[in-house]
């Protein structure tokens, strides 16, 4: 097929192309190439997927309506994954407008563009932030999360709400993805485990949030990419249980899917500290803090709706991922020191 990735110079962007070059597709990627972290990070993340067969680049802003609807007549593709966003939970309390840009202008012509040149199928990036004030585990499709606790948050929502209107509206298929804590090598310099890293290595604190007792479901990003992928594979349909007297949050009588993809395990941030210790051979100066504004306690996922409908199956230990992505950091950011364990001064 003919694909196109938006957001494909990012973290899970790039890995989901690359499957989908490997299983012998054709895709365009897109990213406006911002400098919300290290622009060079995603420049070496575009120049691998460059060196693959069948793979091409626009430099493009999702929220340029001219510039996308050029490239929707252009290309003609077949099915969309959107991943291109502004991510980050707190930095949307410190740059709300960035957020409403991206995730909701950028999101609006991104799904206009499927709707006018017959995409068979969007399927798009939403997150674990959307259960908000949920405390009940593990987060299910079918609660409620009507209680954002940021705009990031709320602008995810946002989206799967513009799908199943463009769902219902034209018969398009949409489906949305509920991502939890993914890590893994290429990962973003803003999340936990690349700047845990980097400050161990450094010798420098790092700061443990909630004095580091939250929970996560932290999901190696291959077992994520490999749930994207097969959930693009099968286009939403509507659901002919769906009852408007006990709706389902997840289905529609319209062509409109909503899947939790995660690991399905939660472990403490201090037990995370401590795998990547092990596999830094190095012990973490903690700085332990209380909870940050828009904070969620714990997240854990259930799975088991895409484990039906798919056969998405997440088998990543996470010693084994948080292994990897040390051997990656290692090898991308300290190559040639004799140890590689011992930083450049």
């Amino acid at each position: 097929m003919k694909l196109l990735v938006t957001g494909a110079a990012g973290f899970i962007g790039y890995h989901t192309a690359k499957l989908l070059l490997e299983q012998g597709h054709e895709v365009v990627g897109i990213d406006n190439l911002n400098s919300y972290y290290d622009p060079t990070l995603k420049a070496a993340r575009l120049s691998r997927l460059e060196s693959l067969e069948g793979f091409r680049f626009a430099k493009l802003d999702i929220a340029d309506r001219e510039a996308m609807q050029a490239l929707f007549a252009r290309e003609r593709f077949q099915r969309v994954v959107h991943l291109a966003a502004q991510a980050g939970v707190r930095y949307s309390i410190q740059n709300p407008e960035a957020y409403v840009q991206s995730n909701i202008v950028g999101f609006l012509q991104v799904i206009e563009g499927c709707r006018h040149h017959g995409i068979e199928h969007l399927v798009y990036a939403s997150t674990s932030s959307v259960y908000g004030s949920n405390t009940r585990l593990p987060f299910s499709e079918q609660q409620c999360v009507d209680h954002p606790l940021t705009l990031y948050a709320a602008t995810k929502k946002s989206n799967e709400l513009m799908a199943h209107s463009y769902s219902s509206l034209y018969g398009l298929p949409t489906t949305g993805l509920r991502f939890f804590t993914v890590y893994g090598p290429w990962g973003r310099p803003d999340m936990a485990l690349f700047l845990f890293t980097k400050n161990i290595l450094a010798g420098t604190p790092i700061d443990v949030y909630y004095d580091g007792h939250h929970q996560r479901d932290f999901t190696y990003v291959d077992d994520i990419v490999n749930g994207v992928v097969a959930a693009t594979a099968k286009i939403a349909a509507p659901d002919p249980h769906w009852n408007s007297d006990a709706p389902d949050p997840s289905s529609s009588r319209a062509p409109y899917k909503i899947y939790n993809i995660g690991n399905q395990r939660s472990v403490t941030l201090l037990h995370f500290i401590e795998v990547l210790e092990e596999c830094l051979g190095r012990k973490a100066v903690k700085n332990l803090l209380p909870m940050q504004l828009g904070d969620v306690p714990d997240t854990c996922a259930d799975v088991d709706a895409l484990v039906r409908d798919v056969g998405y199956r997440p088998n990543t230990r996470l010693e084994e991922g948080v292994r990897h992505f040390v051997e990656w950091y290692l090898a991308y950011y300290h190559p040639n020191n004799s140890d590689p364990r011992i930083p450049h001064a």
